[in-house]
């Protein structure tokens, strides 16, 4: 059983930090299984756990921050993927609207919600994720966390290319650097 910590509200001193979060195999949005590993490639990656369409908090964050994030990650080497208890169907109809190109995990079962511990305390009725934002290395290492229980924790688009572009220097550091000497 993986449990991982519960990050704090500042990337820098999320306690999951480190942390390498578990290959899960769920349905994406059309049904098909996929691992996590999958999703990500061999590109750093977003992984957003969210409420569930019936939170107007992750409408606007969706809208706001990740639908302008997009193109940037399409082209950038990085990728983002959604994580919520809403069944595929659910999660198709909601990215479709959207027009959102990435991946929607769905965990309908809330088997990787009880095995991460990061089920939304106060929600009773939806028993759905918390929402947390996670930046994952290829290999799942965890390298910024946020905490979006309240909506000012959650990161900005700003936050996530910065923590995009610190991991790219981290994957591609021999590339990274700029010439020494043009002469």
């Amino acid at each position: 059983m993986h449990s991982l910590l519960k990050p704090q509200d500042s990337p820098d001193t999320g306690a999951v930090i480190g942390q390498v979060w578990p290959d899960v195999s769920l349905p994406d949005q059309t049904g098909v299984v996929r691992t996590l590993t999958e999703v990500c490639g061999r590109d750093p990656i977003l992984l957003h756990t969210w409420r569930g369409v019936f939170c107007p908090k992750e409408q606007t964050f969706f809208r706001q921050v990740l639908m302008p994030l997009q193109e940037e990650t399409d082209v950038a080497y990085t990728r983002m993927v959604s994580l919520s208890t809403e069944p595929p169907e659910v999660a198709y109809a909601f990215r479709a609207g959207l027009g959102a190109r990435w991946t929607f995990l769905c965990d309908p079962d809330r088997r990787v919600l009880d095995q991460t511990g990061l089920a939304e305390t106060t929600d009773t009725v939806h028993h759905p994720y918390a929402p947390y934002a996670f930046l994952l290395m290829p290999d799942l290492t965890v390298t910024a966390a946020w905490n979006g229980y309240w909506y000012w924790g959650r990161p900005t688009g700003e936050d996530l290319r910065q923590a995009f572009r610190k991991a790219m220097r981290v994957r591609h550091a021999d590339t990274w650097q700029v010439p020494q000497d043009l002469g």
